[in-house]
Order: C-alpha cells, then structure tokens, then sequence
C-alpha cells in the first residue's frame, strides 16, 4: 500500500479561528490601526448582544435572593452589606480571576467551552488512564448540566423580567405566566429562521440594558453612599462569623450573580479572547457592580423592598420602560443560551457522545448560526413545563444555581490539569491559586445541595437524563462497532481476492466505512446481490480530530491500495460539519480526481435487533435501538448527494 503525497502546488489553508485575529492591513484607504480598532469594537459589541447575556441579566433576581436569604423578608443593614460583599467578591474571584484571566488562556485552537477544555485537558502530557477517564466523565457530565441550564436560563430569566408588572400593580399578577410562555414559545418558534438579523441589534440593545443598570445604580448609591464600604471584604468575613450557617446557605444564591461566566468562555471563538476580556473590564463588569450597590443602597433605605430589590432602583414614571427593557433584554440572554446548547449539542455529536442530527446553518455569512431542530423541540417543551411547575423566578431560583455550580467544578478540574502540564506551572502555584478556586467552587456546589428538595432535583434530573443518554450511546455504539469488526472480513484477505470478482464496471464508488481495517458491510452486500465491483473502489473514513477545526492541507489522507481500491481518510473538527463530497473533491491534490456528479455511494442501513442476552442489559439495549433507529441518516449526515445515493440494508443482533 502506498500513501501519496499532495501536489507541491498545493496551498495549505490557515487555520479559520487564527484567521479571525488577523486584521486587514487596510480598508478604504486606511491604515491598520483604524482597521483594527474598528474591527476589535465591532466583536466587542457583538460581544456584549451575545456572550454577556446570561450574567447581565442576573440582577433581575440574584440581590434579592441573597438579602432574602441573608436576612429575611425585611434584610438587616448588617445582612444587606454582607450579601453585597459576596456577590463582589464572588464577580472578582469567579469571572475576573478565574474565567476571565485564567480560562480563557486555556483556548483549543481558539474555542471555549466544557468539550473544548476536556479535549484540551486530555492531551497533556504524562497523564495517568485514571485521569483521562476523569476527564472524559467530566466533559459528559459538564455537557448534561449545561442543557439543563439551558432549560433553567430563558424560564428565570424571562419570569423575573415580566413579574416586573405585578410590583406596577397586583391585579397584573394573574397575566405573568401567560405572557412568559408566550414570549418563550415565540423565541422557539423563530428559530428555524435564524438569528442574523435580528442577532445585529443584540449588541447596541445590550449596551443600553448596561447603561441603564449602571445609572440606575448610581443614581441610587448617590442616596446611600455608605454602602459602597461593601466592597471591603471584611463585611462578607463578618456575616460567616456572626451568622456561618445563614452565610453558607446564602451562598446558593449569591452563585446567581455569576450565572452565564461559563458562556465568557464558550464562546471565546465566536469573537475572541481580547474583545470579551474589554467588554468584561471596561463596559459589563462596572455596570453589574454599580447596580449591584444600587440595590444595596435601595435597601439599606427601604429594606422591606427586598422582594422586589432590582425595580427597588428605579424611579416610578421609568417602571413600565424598565419591564419592557428587562424582557427584552431576557430574551436576548436565553437566545444565547440556546445558541450555545445547539452548538454543544453539534460539538457532541461530532465527537460520538450523541446520535446524529439534523444540523441546519441559518445565516451563510454568520460564523455559529445553527439550528438543531430536535433539540429546539425538547428545550421548548422542557421550558415550558419549567414554568408551569414553578410559576415564579423566586421558586426557580432555588433549582438555578446547581447546574452553573457543577459546571465551575468541572472546569476548575481541567484548568488546573492544563496549568500543571502543559503551561508547566510550578506546583505550588496550581494546588494555591486552583485550590483556593476550588474550595469555592465547592463551597456554592455545597451550598446549592441544600436546595436539591426545593428544586435543585429539576437540574441534576435534566443532567442525569442527558448523561443516561450520552453514556449509553456511547458503549453501545462501541459494543455494535465491536460486533461489526468480528462479523467482518479483514480489508487485507478481501484484497487478496479482488481479482476473483466476476466484473468490473467503468465508474468509480465510494463506500462508507466506520472501520479502516475491515470491508464495509456495504461493499459485501453490494458484491453480493449485483456480483459486481467498480473500478475505481473507495473506501472513506471520516474522523473526528479533538480540535475544533482541521485546516485543508490536513483534511484528507489517500492511501493506494492496489486493484483499483483507495483508502481515504477524512478529517474535520467537532466544530465543523462533515461534508464528505467536497473533501473528496479535494482529493485531487493527492493524486486522486473524483467527479462527485458522477459517483456513485454506498452506505449502509441496519436495523437492530435485541439478542436473548443483551452486553447492555435489556432497557439500555432497548434505549440504543431507538436512538439508533432515529439517528439522522448517514447519507444526510455526511452531505451525500441524494440523487448518488445507494442504501443496502442487514440486520445485527446485538
């Protein structure tokens, strides 16, 4: 067998995400600088309409929680001023040190987010099986508990903006769940036509929403000034030693303050390192501090207005608009949030955690626009059974912060893997800055676990269903493809005997083949049944690298097998969708010119059936047949063309 080598003409294509951090040497006459500060505002302020939704919106409910948990309904000025030491402490320690500063170093090729850092984690250096297995239960794990923050977001995010109308007037009480559900099944049901357009007022909306909270905030300290000696520490140190189990309770909800630093990270890619960290320290991060102390300072004056702290800033005449802005700008958070479900969702089919599914690109200029279908069906079901059952943001609260909890711990656990081998941190400095990060990190986990009972179990139910899904997909899938390789004949044998085949016909196929070491089931039972083979026979391979994207002079491998047989392998990212057409027009840098107009592919449809004594045990064989059963095809999955589409069925017993 001999590989071949690409053309010398062949021109490698740099890397899409690295490419985004190049600006243009000029535009219109320009020099760089303009070009560049021009291009770094315009990701800045995309920015702030997409990855700084989620926590922009958390002082609609998260100052409350706290002073209603940290003192009552009418908080203590003494409880007040320890909540708001926390929520501070926790924005600089949590999401400027942890996720801003030092996550965010930890870029797989310029992607973010649980999958990517577990990827990137699971390629340090010296690492023990123990260890990778923990990683690899980890990323699974952190994966289920973001889909359930993925339902959890839109329903508390949305209530606690519209129940601004029954603070105007009780009598609007009865409206507040009818107009959520509403809004909600609205975003769901305009999905499907993307968010391009209206992704473009996202930013300048948000740059409002955050120009509000801080003057609100302002204007409000202006009448409480004392109560910016919050910012010392030594008031959160207090409220533990006078009132330690009031203090580790309330940190359950103080965690809400910092709900949504997990997307800082996820969607580092879509706009990169630099313009997320300036929109956090320049523009989003005083503004959540100013209102922050704003509440605090309405409820030092007025602390009955503890249930109603975020509105407690506003003046009257501004109420109505600040309910309209504040459903707006929910709205605009859970669109983030269920953008980035779709696109961990396609990260985890591309790496085998999931079935396929159908993946449709909404914008043709836009980078992420994705639309899964399935999941948009499931997440607006889920939510809105969110808010049937719990009515209220107060009494979804309780069932919020565990799953944002979890997901810190998790990424706490690869950060600090990364440091130690790969950015060859001295070891002190891991177990002292990640210790000391983990110590809280579980401290809020603990604290949220006290809530389990009251709504905690929503979260961990999503979670645990999600994991149950994703764990049995994966051993079955592993269990089926072990029963593929036994009950298949080794590539080289068939080989062996390719000149024994009755005919050969002018044309070339591709077959599809999960295995690279064994004849795909397709090609025998196309010999078979038509006693003929092509002469050009390929078989193709498709891979999935732990990168988020494979770049062109590395997405494909031709191998030479003699008599007419090819073996290709196709790389692509757990970013990227796999299009095997237009990787093996690409071919012919390799040696190997295929016309995809006239080729024929073979891929193969099995139906499952259970054996008398399943690997699996019986209701998890039973869950793998009817995931497998409703997998996308792989015809559609792979981009084939319809029209050179052949499907030959079999039948396996697992």
């Amino acid at each position: 067998m001999k590989t071949l080598d690409p053309a010398a003409s062949a021109i490698s294509d740099a890397d899409p995400l690295a490419a985004q951090d190049v600006m243009p040497l000029s535009v219109h006459g320009h020099g760089p600088e303009p070009a560049s500060f021009r291009h770094k505002a315009a990701l800045t302020l995309g920015a702030l309409g997409v990855v700084f939704g989620d926590i922009g919106t958390s002082p609609l409910y998260a100052m409350r929680e706290t002073a209603l948990s940290t003192g009552g309904s009418v908080p203590h000025p003494f409880a007040i001023m320890g909540g708001l030491s926390l929520i501070f402490w926790v924005l600089m320690s949590v999401v400027t040190l942890k996720y801003v500063t030092l996550i965010m170093r930890a870029d797989n090729n310029g992607e973010g987010g649980v999958l990517a850092l577990a990827t990137l984690a699971h390629r340090s250096p010296g690492l023990g099986r123990r260890i990778k297995t923990l990683i690899g239960i980890g990323a699974i794990l952190g994966l289920a508990l973001f889909f359930g923050d993925g339902m959890l977001t839109p329903a508390v995010t949305v209530l606690s903006a519209v129940e601004g109308l029954s603070v105007e007037s009780h009598a609007l009480q009865p409206l507040v769940v009818p107009l959520v559900l509403i809004i909600l099944i609205t975003v769901f049901a305009m999905q499907s036509r993307g968010t391009a357009q209206i992704g473009r007022l996202f930013g300048p909306i948000m740059v409002v929403w955050f120009l509000v909270l801080a003057v609100l905030g302002l204007t409000s300290i202006m009448r409480a000034p004392q109560i910016l000696a919050a910012v010392n520490p030594w008031y959160a140190i207090q409220l533990f030693a006078h009132e330690p189990w009031t203090a580790f309770v309330s940190l359950g909800s103080v965690v809400l303050a910092v709900t949504g630093c997990e997307a800082l990270y996820a969607d580092m890619g879509h706009f990169g390192r630099k313009p997320i960290q300036y929109a956090w320290f320049f523009f989003v991060l005083p503004a959540l501090v100013l209102n922050y102390f704003g509440q605090g300072a309405a409820l030092l004056l007025a602390p009955e207005k503890a249930p109603v702290a975020f509105y407690a800033v506003a003046p009257q005449w501004a109420h109505m608009p600040l309910v309209l802005l504040a459903t707006i700008a929910g709205i605009i958070a859970s669109q983030a949030v269920i953008s980035g479900v779709f696109s961990m969702t396609r990260q985890a089919v591309q790496l085998g955690q999931l079935p396929r599914m159908e993946v449709r690109h909404t914008s043709a200029t836009e980078y992420g626009q994705i639309y899964v279908p399935r999941v948009n069906a499931v997440l607006c079901v889920g939510v809105v059974l969110i808010v049937l059952i719990f009515k209220s943001s107060a009494a979804l609260a309780a069932a919020y912060g565990i799953a944002v909890t979890g997901v810190m711990v998790i990424d706490t656990f690869h950060v600090s893997l990364i440091a130690a081998r790969q950015w060859k941190w001295k070891i002190w400095h891991v177990v002292g800055i990640f210790g000391l990060l983990a110590a809280i990190d579980w401290a809020f986990l603990a604290s949220n676990s006290l809530k389990i009972v009251e709504g905690g179990w929503l979260p961990l139910a999503i979670a645990a269903t999600v994991f149950l899904v994703m764990e049995t997909w994966r051993f079955g899938r592993r269990h089926h493809q072990e029963i593929v390789r036994k009950e298949s004949l080794p590539l080289d044998l068939f080989l062996e005997r390719a000149d024994k085949t009755p005919m050969r016909v002018a044309g070339t196929a591709v077959f599809l083949n999960a295995r690279t070491d064994v004849v795909p089931a397709s090609l025998l039972h196309n010999l078979k049944h038509n006693r003929v083979l092509h002469e050009r026979v390929i078989l193709a391979h498709v891979t999935v690298d732990d990168t988020p994207f494979v770049r062109k002079d590395r997405r494909i491998e031709v191998t030479k097998l003699g008599k007419g047989f090819y073996s290709v392998n196709v790389h692509h990212g757990f970013f990227e969708t796999p299009d095997v057409p237009l990787a093996l027009t690409n071919a012919r840098a390799y040696g190997l010119a295929i016309d995809v107009d006239h080729t024929t592919f073979f891929v193969g449809r099995e139906t499952l059936v259970p054996s008398q004594h399943p690997a699996l045990g019986r209701w998890r064989t039973w869950l793998y047949i009817q995931l497998a059963a409703n997998a996308l095809s792989p015809a559609r999955f792979y981009c084939l063309p319809p029209n050179r589409v052949i499907e030959l069925g079999a039948q396996i017993t697992i």
